[in-house]
């Protein structure tokens, strides 16, 4: 049997690197995890690089720091998940992307960035998107310079080589009113993620940076799931994405109850937690918490101290409702934006800071979420959704789970390895 060896951030960043005969920045290894439950990460071989395409993306081998999904013992209480996920991701001269990069690694996690394809795309090469139902070169969002394209692509590579998941955001982020994506047919949601890979995989020959390193993931592979513009157009997004062997989609809105799959798809939707100082439940979403403090990007300044607390305060007894209760995964979504003086971005890093390294805890990216889910008994996973919003097992989890689950079949995460 070959030798196999377990690639660090680093080494693989330098083979990429080596590969492209460019320069770049190395990611600092996650050793260890503070859960001595979680699984360690898969060996890939050393240097495994194979450049796709024009170079942009490339084969590096099985991503660093993914752990391997296992199996609930009987009786045991899951795990608390908790999934911090992001619309648009893209790095600008906020350097937001940056930032929680760096609190994510400090804070024991890893996390999901949807990014947006045209953020990989310079304005002057606009017109090679061809939006559904628009005109050529139209995007709500705009696009991107070559400063813009060169950190943006820095932030995915050192993300992806960290453990964290690129998704999709689309492209040109159309809501609402005539051909907007709630308008969009299967084959224009298809159109659609086709042209969201094609970005990824020429941004090199797109921006004229031939000799940068590539992104190190093949996104025909990385890509399974992703969050609709708006939260629109589900219906149909779901039939396409079925169809491409998308496994989530993170477009809906629901409770803090354990999953279940819609047309073949882990539903994954944003959730409603409570919201300090009303009778109604709020979207656990930065945009959602400000369209309803203030209305406005630009509140009242006097009042950003107090929105802010209101949010973190929320997104914390939505956590504790399910830690303390029925352990359902907590599913937030955020912008990389500075809304109401940046007062979502504190309140967000104070939530990760608070409950991203207590014990049973686990911040994950959708990625690792689906992974875990796919290797549980189907038979576990239905008990845990006859639990309604924050209710624990009268019984306790050792008799609520006490029934041997069955052994998960061969070839699927979570098997017992075949012994040779």
């Amino acid at each position: 049997m070959a030798a196999t060896h377990r690639v660090t951030a680093k080494a693989v960043v330098a083979a990429v690197c080596a590969a492209s005969l460019a320069g770049c920045g190395t990611a600092p290894s996650r050793e260890g995890a503070h859960d001595p439950d979680k699984a360690k990460p898969a060996p890939a071989p050393e240097n495994a690089v194979r450049l796709i395409g024009d170079g942009s993306t490339a084969y590096t081998g099985a991503q660093p720091h993914l752990p391997r999904p296992e199996r609930l013992e009987a009786g045991r209480r899951p795990p608390q998940f908790v999934v911090f996920s992001w619309d648009g991701a893209g790095e600008d001269s906020q350097k937001l992307f940056s930032r929680f990069r760096k609190v994510a690694k400090d804070n024991d996690a890893t996390m999901t960035y949807f990014l947006s394809g045209v953020y990989l795309l310079p304005k002057d090469k606009r017109d090679l998107y061809r939006p559904p139902q628009h005109p050529p070169g139209r995007s709500d969002i705009g696009f991107n310079d070559a400063r813009g394209i060169a950190d943006t692509v820095e932030q995915l590579r050192l993300a992806w080589l960290e453990g964290n998941e690129i998704g999709t955001h689309f492209n040109g982020h159309f809501c609402g009113g005539s051909g907007g994506v709630g308008d969009w047919s299967v084959a224009d949601w298809k159109d659609e993620v086709a042209q969201a890979k094609r970005f990824v995989k020429t941004w090199r020959t797109n921006a004229s940076m031939a000799t940068a390193a590539p992104l190190p993931f093949d996104y025909d592979k990385e890509l399974i799931g992703a969050r609709t513009p708006c939260l629109e157009g589900r219906e149909n997004f779901l039939k396409a994405a079925r169809e491409l062997g998308f496994r989530y989609d993170s477009s809906g809105v629901g409770n803090q109850v354990w999953p279940t799959k819609e047309q073949g798809l882990w539903d994954l939707s944003l959730q409603l937690v409570p919201f300090p100082g009303h009778t109604f439940e709020q979207l656990a979403m930065d945009y959602n918490f400000m369209v309803n403090q203030s209305g406005t990007t630009q509140g009242d300044p006097s009042q950003h101290g107090r929105w802010g607390d209101q949010m973190r305060d929320g997104l914390l007894q939505g956590f504790y409702r399910a830690y303390h209760g029925n352990r359902a995964p907590l599913i937030i979504g955020n912008h990389f934006e500075s809304w109401n003086g940046g007062t979502y971005m504190r309140a967000v890093e104070e939530v990760v800071k608070h409950v991203c390294t207590k014990d049973e805890v686990r911040c994950v990216s959708f990625r690792q979420l689906v992974d875990w889910l796919d290797a549980q008994d189907p038979a576990t996973l239905r008990k845990l959704r006859t639990l309604k919003v924050g209710e624990a097992p009268k019984e306790g989890w050792a008799s609520f789970l006490s029934a041997g689950p069955a052994p998960a079949p061969k070839g699927v995460p979570g098997a017992p390895a075949v012994r040779r």
